[in-house]
């Protein structure tokens, strides 16, 4: 039986879970992974796969996602122990957004202040950890909806430093 073509699907994991046709590109993974870029800007029209592609590389390298074999076996990223054993061994910070489509400036801040404030929820076991210094756990309850500016432009770099301080790996 033919596969179904989920249109507008932007989770790699709802795609393979629903067994929705899927055109390989796991070999994105092998060489974004060997060009060892500091900085990738990935540009494409719209509707056209970027969100998902991200989905796809997130699914891939999280930690949260250790063991999820059942995602990638069937493709070629698979095919190589080098990829098999990375599978699942980063912290991964993924936002996106693709939704964000306010119409004036003060929304657009609301909005991702939101996406941002979620992304903290998402990690709030860090709070719990010995290796955030009080001064640490106060900026990261700091990160609300209404968190002024300066805190949210620096919101992703500290969370990225703080989840290198808990996993031991950028």
């Amino acid at each position: 039986m033919a596969k179904t073509v989920g249109i507008g699907y932007q989770d790699f994991e709802k795609v393979r879970e629903k067994d929705l046709f899927y055109v390989d590109k796991t070999g994105f993974i092998r060489e974004w992974w060997e060009n060892e870029d500091e900085v990738t800007l990935i540009i494409r029209p719209r509707r056209f796969g970027k969100t998902l592609n991200m989905s796809m590389l997130e699914k891939f390298f999280s930690v949260q996602y250790t063991g999820r074999e059942d995602l990638f076996r069937e493709f070629v990223i698979w095919e190589d122990e080098k990829y098999r054993n990375l599978q699942g061994t980063y912290p991964v910070i993924s936002l996106s957004f693709a939704n964000v489509k306010e119409t004036t400036y003060q929304t657009t801040v609301q909005r991702i202040n939101r996406i941002i404030t979620n992304l903290y929820n998402d990690h709030r076991f860090l709070l719990e950890s010995e290796l955030l210094s009080g001064e640490e756990k106060n900026y990261f309850l700091e990160i609300t909806e209404g968190m002024p500016k300066v805190t949210a432009t620096m919101a992703i770099h500290q969370l990225s430093k703080f989840l290198y301080a808990y996993y031991g790996k950028k």
